[in-house]
């Protein structure tokens, strides 16, 4: 299917420059489960503003590195609409080179009055989801 709203809702992140969900000020392009997560991570940052808090990468790049001419030129986006919630599968490269380099994104989405907003970022690449990483006190 071709890329329409929720894409575009995702595509806001990539291009034409990262973005980092984490951001406060993007907060309001989230929905729950995600939104909680951001929360910890916020308050974690107020408390010790000096430390790596819950999210010391972006999770929609699944790095902390990247090539943004690369990213953006080898992002594709396919989505799956259903009702009121959606799948977008974000495929691209970090890199020019480097299998290790390619990452597939998945990313829920929920209308929430008429508006596509992001619940959950999944990685296929490593196989983690965001709404399930802990953050709370670190033993670290």
């Amino acid at each position: 299917m071709l890329a329409g709203p929720a894409s575009n809702a995702v595509k806001f992140f990539y291009v034409p420059s990262v973005k980092f969900e984490g951001d406060a000020k993007y907060r309001d392009r989230f929905t729950e489960p995600v939104t909680k997560l951001f929360e910890a991570n916020d308050k974690a940052q107020k408390v010790k503003p000096d430390e790596v808090s819950c999210l010391d990468f972006d999770p929609g790049l699944d790095a902390q590195d990247f090539d943004q001419k690369t990213l953006s030129k080898t992002l594709k986006l396919t989505e799956t609409v259903n009702g009121d919630t959606a799948e977008v599968t974000a495929n691209f490269n970090l890199f020019p080179e480097g299998d290790d380099s390619k990452r597939e994104m998945v990313w829920s989405l929920k209308k929430v009055d008429g508006k596509w907003k992001i619940a959950d970022i999944s990685s296929k690449t490593s196989d983690w989801k965001l709404s399930a990483l802990g953050c709370g006190a670190s033993t670290e």
